[in-house]
C-alpha cells in the first residue's frame, strides 16, 4: 500500500493544502477540519484504496482506514500539510468553530461531563456489586449473600461507601471539570465544588424532608436568612455556579493589581460566587433541576411503551447531530438521585439502538456482492454491538439507507420493551453487549431479552429490504 499516494490523492479530494483547517487522528480515523466543507469530493474520497468509509460530525470529516492503516497514512497527510503537532482538541476546536449555538452547547456539555464518566461508571458498578450482596434470592433462594454469609457484611458496607463516593462529591468533580471548560481556575472550581457539599451543610438528600418539618438551617445575616443547605448529587446548580465563578475570576483578574492578583482574585472568586450561590443561584437551579428529574421521569412512567418505542426511534438521529452527549448530563442527574429515580432509563434504550445499527450494518454485510463494503460492515457491525456506532452508522447504515431503516425498525421494538419492564441502568458504560454489568439486577433478563429483540428484528428488516431492492435492481436492468 503506497501511503505517500494515498495521502495525495485524499489532499487533492479535500480541496488542497489551503483547505486543510486542521489534521489530527485517532485509532482508526483521520479527523479533519476543513476552512469550506463544500470543496471536499465525499465520493471520490471513500474510492480512495484503504479508505473504509468517511461521515462529517460536530464540524469534523473523520475518514476511516482502520488501525495501523492511519498512522501510516496521518504520517504522510501531515508531510503535504505541515500540521504534524495537532491532536484531536485542535481538530475539534476547529471543527466547533462553524458549529450553531446548539451544537455548541452540546459539545460544552460533552467536553464538561465526558472526563468525569470514569468517576461515575467505577461508582455504578460498585452499586451494582452491592446490590448483587444484598438482594434477596439473586443468587440464593429467599436470602441475599449476606444474610447467607454474614461475614460479608462489613465488605458490602464497605463496597456501599466506594459506591456513593463520587456521587456524593459530585459538585467537586463536576466544577473542577467545568472551570476548565469555562476558563476558570480549576483548583478553585473544586473548592467551590467542596463548599457546595460541606459538613456544616445541611445534607441536600436531606432538604425535602426539612423542607415539609421546617428545619432547614440557616445563616442570620443582616436580617437576611441564607439556607444551609448542601448540594449533593446537584448538576445543573454546579455548573451554572462554575460558570459565574469563572466569570468573576475574570472580572477580577482584569481590575486587580498583578501584585495583589495571587492574595485577592481567589479570596474574592470564591467568596462572591459562594454568595451568589447559596442566596439566589442555587435554591433557583434546584428546583429547576428536582422538576426536570421528576418530569423526565413521569414521561417515562406515564409514556410507557409509546414513550420507550419513540424514544428507541429518534437516539440514532440524535447520534446523528451529536446531540445525544448531551443526555450524560440528564443521565448523571437521574443517577445522582437514583434513591428516588432507579437509574437511568436512557442508558438501556440507547444500547438498543446501538445493537440495532450493528445488526442492521452485519445483515448488510452478509447481503452485499460488494467486497469492499462487505469489508466494511463485517467489523464495523461488531464495534456497534458493544457499543460504538460511528463506523456503522456513517460507514454503512446511513449511507445505503435501507440498513438505517432496520436498525430504527429493531430500536424502536426494543425501546418498547425495555421500557415496558422499566429496565433501568445504575451506571453508565459501553451501551451494548457489555452494558449488562450496567444494568440494576432485577433488569438483566430483559435487558438481555430487549437486545435479542433489537438484533431479529433489525437484521431480519435490513435483509428483506435488501433482497427487495436487489430484486428491483434486477427487474430493472
Amino acid at each position: 500500500m503506497n501511503y505517500q499516494k494515498i495521502a495525495q490523492q485524499l489532499l487533492d479530494k479535500l480541496g488542497g493544502k489551503e483547505n486543510i483547517a486542521a489534521a489530527a487522528h485517532c485509532a482508526t480515523r483521520l479527523r479533519l477540519a476543513l476552512h469550506d466543507d463544500s470543496l471536499a469530493d465525499l465520493s471520490a474520497i471513500e474510492s480512495i484504496e484503504g479508505v473504509k468509509g468517511q461521515f462529517q460530525v460536530s464540524g469534523q470529516l473523520q475518514i476511516i482506514f482502520g488501525s495501523g492503516i492511519v498512522n501510516n497514512v496521518y504520517a504522510e497527510f501531515s508531510k503535504l500539510t505541515g500540521q504534524s503537532d495537532m491532536s484531536s482538541k485542535d481538530v475539534a476546536a476547529a471543527g466547533a468553530e462553524k458549529q450553531n449555538w446548539l451544537q455548541r452547547a452540546v459539545k460544552g456539555l460533552s467536553d464538561i461531563f465526558v472526563p468525569i464518566i470514569p468517576a461515575i461508571v467505577a461508582g455504578g458498578l460498585l452499586m451494582g456489586i452491592f446490590n448483587i450482596l444484598t438482594a434477596p434470592g439473586l443468587i440464593i433462594d429467599g436470602k441475599s449473600l449476606i444474610e447467607a454469609y454474614p461475614q460479608m457484611g462489613d465488605l458490602a458496607s464497605m463496597i456501599n461507601t466506594f459506591a456513593n463516593a463520587p456521587f456524593v462529591f459530585l459538585p467537586v468533580l463536576l466544577a473542577f471539570s467545568a472551570s476548565k471548560k469555562f476558563g476558570a481556575n480549576p483548583f478553585l472550581g473544586a473548592a467551590l465544588g467542596m463548599l457546595m457539599v460541606h459538613p456544616d451543610l445541611l445534607n441536600g438528600w436531606g432538604f425535602g424532608g426539612a423542607a415539609v418539618s421546617g428545619d432547614i438551617p440557616v445563616w442570620e445575616i443582616f436580617g437576611f436568612e441564607i439556607e444551609k443547605v448542601g448540594y449533593q448529587g446537584s448538576v445543573l446548580p454546579v455548573l451554572v455556579a462554575t460558570y459565574i465563578l469563572a466569570q468573576v475570576e475574570q472580572g477580577l483578574r482584569r481590575i486587580i493589581p498583578s501584585v495583589l492578583d495571587n492574595l485577592l482574585t481567589p479570596l474574592l472568586a470564591i467568596f462572591i460566587t459562594g454568595l451568589i450561590t447559596f442566596t439566589l443561584v442555587g435554591p433557583f437551579t434546584r428546583e429547576l433541576g428536582f422538576l426536570l428529574g421528576d418530569g423526565l421521569n413521569w414521561v417515562y412512567e406515564s409514556a410507557g411503551m409509546i414513550g420507550g418505542a419513540l424514544f428507541g426511534f429518534v437516539y440514532a438521529p440524535f447520534v446523528i447531530t451529536g446531540m445525544h452527549h448531551s443526555f450524560i448530563a440528564i443521565e448523571t442527574q437521574l443517577l445522582a438521585d437514583i434513591a428516588v429515580t432507579g437509574g437511568t432509563f436512557i442508558f438501556p434504550i440507547a444500547a438498543m439502538s446501538n445493537v440495532a445499527q450493528g445488526a442492521a450494518c452485519l445483515a448488510f454485510g452478509l447481503k452485499t456482492a460488494d467486497v469492499k463494503a462487505k469489508g466494511i460492515a463485517m467489523p464495523a457491525g461488531v464495534t456497534a454491538l458493544l457499543g460504538i456506532t460511528e463506523p456503522a452508522m456513517f460507514g454503512i447504515n446511513l449511507k445505503y439507507r435501507y440498513p438505517f431503516i432496520g436498525a430504527l425498525a429493531g430500536a424502536t421494538c426494543a425501546g418498547a420493551f425495555v421500557t415496558f419492564f422499566k429496565v433501568k441502568a445504575q451506571a453508565l458504560g459501553a451501551a451494548g453487549l457489555p452494558g449488562i454489568i450496567s444494568i440494576r439486577p432485577d433488569g438483566v433478563v430483559p435487558y438481555i431479552i430487549g437486545m435479542a429483540i433489537a438484533f431479529v428484528v433489525a437484521f431480519s428488516v435490513t435483509y428483506v429490504l435488501g433482497a427487495r431492492k436487489k430484486y428491483a435492481q434486477a427487474a430493472a436492468a
